[in-house]
């Protein structure tokens, strides 16, 4: 699938409550993030690189460098213009005379024509004699669609002050409302069920949100433009074979990570029983229970050089603790577990009983996938710190998945052990009772909170860009618990079947079943938060909600 360059434009405008900024809904109708709150924006046209006489500040060189880019950066901020203005009816325009555009201003007559593609915004600019001031629009942040979507873009995000007497309005077709709205306020509507915000959307209201002035942020933006990710194919290795890992390929982050120079060195696999060094102090070793539920196996974690912490030992599979062991040396401190799921403590006792360690987490809830075996000497409390030679972990209780949920930060690398509180390659299953969807996502909110660079899951490769990453499990939750009560409101009262194949028509019949677990967590979620409840084995949409 081909990925499409494309521009964003944030307007920003100053209230007395703060900045505001423009978002458009979509329509239901679209392939793409239907029913959306997006910003104006859209994909490069070819007729952005045909010229740019309608141009005016900075060079292409000069915008280019800026957005680490070796080409083309002035076409993705004409292109966003554009798009604003035939989305929005906001055109960032000057005339001869250096003054912006008004609402009065004829140009706006030619809008429909450049929505329809009848004419370009440079033949617009030239029958009315205006430029584009790119000097006007800041640098603002850069977001590749990952694989799974329909349609991927290559997006640069761009913000400028809204030009003052221009009335913004949806076009009617792409996008079907409007409004100017706090990105605060955005970003609680959207925590709240009542906003559908996309990944990408969601962490530039978070930038803007810092704001209190146009001003500021515009001085901010044109002082910081975002450091750049690494985007192009990187080279690594499988059953030592040279091969190049994509962007959003599983191994991707963690090939750049511990092969920054592209040399080709890091594994694109993850081999039960191979010790792997994440970090300065901190090597992985994968347990051999690779499958469905536990993709390529449970990853322990050993952190130390001379004595060790070990975090998750692992199901009780001899050859996975004798392999700790080995790879300890034997001199094991202590162990520290995320939950007691059966792939992640069992070997508790086998090391306590061989070692005398100490061991560190939370009793077992009731359940059969609970390992009822497990018994802590210490049951750490949220925020405390416990000491390893690799750096000190700071304790992090994220339920959600299981209510004994742990995650640990090892906070001098703000390397986040996240357990299945975020697993890499998959969405975690939230199964009532002991599973909670609402807790699962105040916790990931929690998350945000905490300074991280980059992410262990309990099962596949490092994660990068934990705000990413985070964001995306949030959003991608958040956009289900819409379908779901969408559909609830559709039918007005339903049992639990009926509801998941409709709230879960995008997934395989054949596994509605466990989708049924999932559909549940988010009914007792809106029900937590009187937007639902049940009566006689029927679940019903609140009207007031």
């Amino acid at each position: 699938m081909d990925i499409r360059p494309a521009a964003t434009l944030v307007l920003a405008r100053n209230t007395a409550e703060g900045i505001e900024v423009l978002l458009l809904q979509r329509t239901w109708d679209a392939v793409f993030m239907p029913g959306y709150f997006v910003f104006p924006g859209g994909a490069v046209d070819e007729q952005e690189t045909r010229g740019r006489a309608h141009a005016l500040g900075p060079g292409d060189a000069e915008v280019s460098q800026i957005m680490s880019v070796d080409e083309g950066g002035a076409d993705y901020m004409l292109a966003a213009v554009r798009e604003c203005f035939e989305e929005a009816g906001v055109l960032v325009a000057v005339d001869a005379q250096g003054n912006l555009v008004s609402g009065n201003h004829p140009v706006h007559g030619d809008r429909e024509s450049v929505f329809h593609g009848e004419g370009s915004l440079a033949e617009v600019c030239a029958k009315h004699g205006l430029s584009i001031p790119l000097d006007r629009l800041a640098y603002l942040g850069h977001w590749v669609t990952p694989p799974g979507p329909p349609r991927r873009f290559d997006t640069r995000f761009f913000v400028t002050t809204a030009p003052e007497g221009q009335v913004a309005s949806h076009d009617g077709v792409e996008t079907i409302d409007h409004i100017w709205i706090r990105p605060e306020q955005a970003l609680e509507d959207h925590r709240n069920g009542q906003r559908l915000l996309g990944l990408p959307t969601i962490r530039t209201l978070r930038v803007l949100s810092d704001f209190d002035t146009t001003e500021a942020l515009m001085r901010y933006a044109h002082a910081n433009p975002p450091e750049p990710h690494p985007s192009q194919p990187w080279p690594a290795l499988k059953k030592g074979t040279p091969v190049t890992l994509e962007p959003g390929a599983p191994a991707y982050d963690e090939a750049t990570r511990l092969d920054p120079e592209g040399e080709g060195s890091t594994r694109a696999e993850i081999v039960p029983g191979e010790p792997v060094e994440v970090a300065a102090g901190v090597i992985r070793l994968t347990a051999p229970n690779p499958g469905m539920m536990t993709g390529p196996g449970t990853n322990t974690y050993l952190l130390g050089h001379e004595r060790f912490t070990v975090l998750d030992p692992g199901p009780a599979d001899e050859s996975h603790i004798e392999r700790i062991l080995e790879v300890t040396g034997g001199a094991i401190d202590q162990v520290l577990v995320t939950h007691t799921h059966k792939d992640h403590s069992p070997a508790v006792a086998a090391l306590k009983e061989r070692t005398g360690c100490r061991v560190y987490g939370w009793p077992a809830p009731e359940g059969a996938s609970q390992d009822q075996t497990f018994r802590a000497d210490d049951e750490p409390e949220h925020g405390d710190l416990i000491v390893t030679e690799a750096g000190i972990l700071k304790v992090l209780h994220t339920p959600g998945h299981a209510s004994n949920h742990l995650c640990y930060l090892l906070t001098d690398q703000e390397l986040l052990f996240s357990g299945d509180h975020i697993m890499q390659g998959s969405t975690v299953v939230i199964n009532p009772p002991d599973g909670d969807m609402k807790a699962y996502i105040e916790s990931l909110y929690d998350l945000l909170a905490e300074p991280m660079r980059c992410i262990a899951p309990a099962h596949g490769f490092l994660m990068g860009q934990p705000e990413a990453v985070i964001d995306f499990l949030i959003t991608h939750r958040l956009s289900r618990e819409h379908k779901v009560a969408r559909a609830l409101e559709a039918l007005a009262a339903a049992d639990l079947k009926t509801l998941t194949a409709k709230a879960y028509d995008d997934v395989p019949a054949a596994i509605h079943g466990l989708a049924a677990r999932s559909a549940l967590a988010h009914l007792l979620k809106l029900e937590a938060e009187h937007r639902a409840f049940r009566k006689d084995d029927l679940w019903h949409a609140r009207a007031d909600s």
